[in-house]
């Protein structure tokens, strides 16, 4: 029994220090992107809280402060702060979604059956 297991163990240490070897490539090839990942992460974010907005605005339900954070993020990337800017372009995306959603909710909702 010790002696399978340490010939299993023979024939994967092998495979597994390679792959090893192989992720440390990797990660240093990948380092360059690595760089443009945060602009090009928050340019994605950007185009999508845009779109949430226009969706919005297209149904007359544009919430007062979407444009704001928006605004607040372009300016966050202007300064190089992704981070920030990632997080309030997300957060500008998010109330977009969330104005259709209520447009959509109450477009057909009515008066209260008292008023009639």
């Amino acid at each position: 029994m010790k002696t399978r297991s340490l010939m299993l163990a023979m024939a994967l240490l092998p495979a597994i220090a390679l792959t090893g070897c192989q992720t440390a490539e990797t990660k240093e090839a990948a380092a360059p992107e690595a760089a443009m990942a945060p602009q090009a992460a928050f340019q994605k974010a950007l185009a999508a809280a845009k779109k949430a907005n226009k969706a919005a605005a297209a149904l007359k339900n544009e919430w007062r402060d979407t444009a704001k954070i928006i605004k607040a993020a372009e300016k966050a990337a202007a300064k190089g702060d992704y981070a920030t800017a990632i997080k309030l372009a997300n957060k500008a995306e998010e109330q977009g979604r969330l104005a259709v959603q209520q447009a959509r909710d109450n477009a057909n909702a009515g008066n209260p059956s008292y008023l009639y």
